[in-house]
């Protein structure tokens, strides 16, 4: 999904010599009824689309779908602005780019678990202050409040919680939600964190939830 002809063809070019199935996409619009005609596995989304935005259209995807987004920005300090949109993407991708490594992004995505398909050696309800999760159901509550997070979030957040007092590196959360051998900048994750953090209601002041640990990266519990 993107407004560059140029960029759109060469993408699909590639991607279908690699055996992807493609359907492009010029503005907001069509991506979005695209999208719903024929769900997709991965989308590609550039953030400046004309009509509906990028962002607008990934708020909208993720109502609907919970197939895994890779955004295109034009600048690398668009990513530091999307730190405060929590709109769902799994991955940021900066123009220009690869498409070899566009691929390898999305085949890393791609060998990641359904929703369904991954449950660690400890599959009972955890429970960190009044905050559960369920690696069978992927259902996360705060209280008696269900809290909906896309697959990324809910990966990074089962990861914490199977080993509550370990801290963990951002390569070691990396390796483990993306996969051994996935390209990108570690920050990601903290774009994700920061994501998990609002939508559990976690003050970064107190840290009841998710905690930063300096030099380091990030575990789960208090004190």
């Amino acid at each position: 999904m993107d407004d560059e002809p140029s960029l759109v063809r060469a993408v699909a070019g590639y991607l279908e010599h690699d055996g992807f199935v493609v359907t492009t996409a010029a503005d907001g619009e069509q991506a979005l009824a695209a999208a719903r005609s024929d769900p997709p596995d991965v989308i590609v989304l550039d953030v400046m689309l004309p009509g509906i935005d990028g962002i607008e259209v990934c708020r909208q995807l993720r109502t609907f779908t919970d197939a895994y987004v890779i955004m295109l920005t034009a600048r690398s300090e668009e990513i530091d602005t999307l730190i405060g949109l929590s709109v769902g993407a799994d991955d940021y991708m900066t123009k220009p780019f690869s498409p070899r490594e566009l691929i390898a992004r999305i085949r890393g995505l791609l060998r990641r678990p359904r929703m369904t398909g991954h449950t660690s050696g400890d599959a009972q309800v955890r429970t960190i202050g009044d905050l559960s999760l369920d690696p069978q159901s992927r259902q996360v509550q705060v209280g008696q409040t269900p809290v909906e997070l896309t697959r990324t979030e809910f990966d990074l957040l089962e990861a914490l919680t199977e080993r509550p007092k370990l801290a963990f590196t951002r390569s070691q959360l990396i390796e483990r939600v993306w996969g051994p051998g996935w390209a990108g900048e570690e920050h990601l994750v903290d774009i994700h964190i920061a994501h998990i953090r609002a939508k559990l209601g976690d003050d970064p002041a107190t840290e009841r939830y998710v905690r930063t640990v300096r030099g380091v990266g990030y575990r789960m519990g208090p004190g």
